[in-house]
């Protein structure tokens, strides 16, 4: 047997391990979605810090799902770090609306290190009233019970860190929707894949919900100032206390606004680029995961060895797989129906950012070129041109 046919064999079980990998997130994406939602036995006031930067899209109807939560008694703080931006309408508007709701609007051009978005929550941390606190990035939108959902798994002495999940909505245009379905059908899926494994490490800036001793334990928000995986960093820490990650079965939706192929490849490979400082073995080896890329492999190999049908035979079972999963994710999450084009072109994307992702160690953000160390810190570089 010679090289080319036992590479052609290779990639062809390569691309079935892929393909099971798939199929078992894609269950377990199903079976998250059908845990019933926490009810706490107690409803203390909470206070949620809402960093923000920009009049990002959907941005007054992402902050209303907040204002409209059904929750005894909660404030929301949001902060802006520019005088000049556009935020600061949105937000006086909407506290001219709700004026039964306890707001406050914190501008505060004070930086406190290379994550700006840190640097943005310390200083509205000042502002906080209660006990609980509620992080959650400027893009998010929240289901009615959000709060109580989060409430009730803060419940308890031992309680850590609660979480959630996102899915990607708000989709227009061509990038936009593959950056919909890199959330969709290859974040969130890959989360609840590692938790059949075991891990429990995952933490999203989506929701950070914890007390207010607890964060003081960690050593504040400031320790996390230069990470630029500060929701990694700050559920890392609080694993070090001994305390749970918990993940919320309330999944939350973030807006993707991506309008062109520069901005979703600056914005995955800087995800991707921390993730693999992080945890480089890990990352490395997710690449496994994409079963259609490792078919078109197969198949360019397998003719090359005169094996047409070994080839073929993996690139129906890649796609065949693909979009049975593409539906039971879809419907899971409550989404319309992903074509399968868009899922194939989503799993080659994804393999080719993900081997970019080991060329370099720079990352833009908010118009910044930043280098990322083996820690996940920040070290700035320059403003781009």
């Amino acid at each position: 047997m010679d090289i080319v046919t036992v590479l052609a064999i290779v990639f062809a079980l390569v691309t079935a391990v892929g393909a099971a990998a798939l199929a078992v997130s894609a269950w377990a994406v199903s079976r998250f979605r059908a845990l019933p939602m926490p009810v706490p036995a107690r409803r203390p006031p909470i206070t949620i810090l809402k960093p923000l930067c920009g009049a990002e899209a959907e941005l007054a109807d992402n902050l209303r799902s907040f204002i409209r939560q059904e929750y005894p008694a909660f404030q929301i703080v949001f902060g802006v770090q520019n005088p000049a931006d556009p935020a600061i309408a949105v937000v006086e508007r909407l506290i001219a609306e709700n004026p039964g709701v306890d707001m406050t609007l914190v501008v505060d051009a004070t930086r406190h290190g290379t994550n700006l978005k840190v640097g943005n929550l310390l200083n509205t941390l000042s502002r906080a009233k209660h006990d609980l606190l509620v992080i959650a990035d400027s893009d998010i939108r929240v289901p009615p019970g959000y709060l109580d959902a989060v409430a009730a798994d803060l419940e308890g002495p031992g309680a850590g860190l609660v979480t959630c999940l996102y899915t990607g909505r708000g989709a227009e245009g061509p990038w936009a929707r593959l950056g919909v379905a890199f959330i969709n059908h290859g974040f969130l899926p890959s989360v609840l894949l590692g938790r059949l494994t075991g891990r429990r490490d995952g933490c999203f800036g989506a929701t950070m919900a914890l007390s207010r001793a607890t964060l003081d334990q960690l050593g504040g928000l400031e320790r996390f100032r230069d990470h630029l995986a500060d929701d990694y960093a700050l559920g890392a820490a609080v694993r070090e206390l001994g305390r749970p990650l918990t993940l919320s079965p309330c999944v939350v939706a973030t807006t993707v606004t991506e309008r062109n192929a520069k901005d979703l490849i600056a914005h995955e490979i800087r995800w991707m680029r921390t993730v693999r400082a992080i945890e480089p073995s890990g990352h490395a080896g997710s690449i496994v995961t994409f079963p259609v890329f490792w078919s078109v492999i197969a198949l360019l190999v397998s003719l090359a060895a005169g094996l047409p049908w070994l080839g073929v035979a993996s690139l129906l079972l890649a796609l065949g797989v693909r979009f049975a999963a593409g539906r039971i994710i879809d419907r899971a999450l409550e989404q319309p129906a992903t074509p399968l084009w868009l899922l194939a072109a989503r799993d080659l994307l994804s393999a080719g950012l993900l081997l970019a992702s080991f060329c370099g160690t720079t990352v833009t953000w908010r118009d910044a070129r930043y280098r990322v160390d083996s820690e996940g810190r920040l070290h700035f570089c320059g403003e781009e041109s």
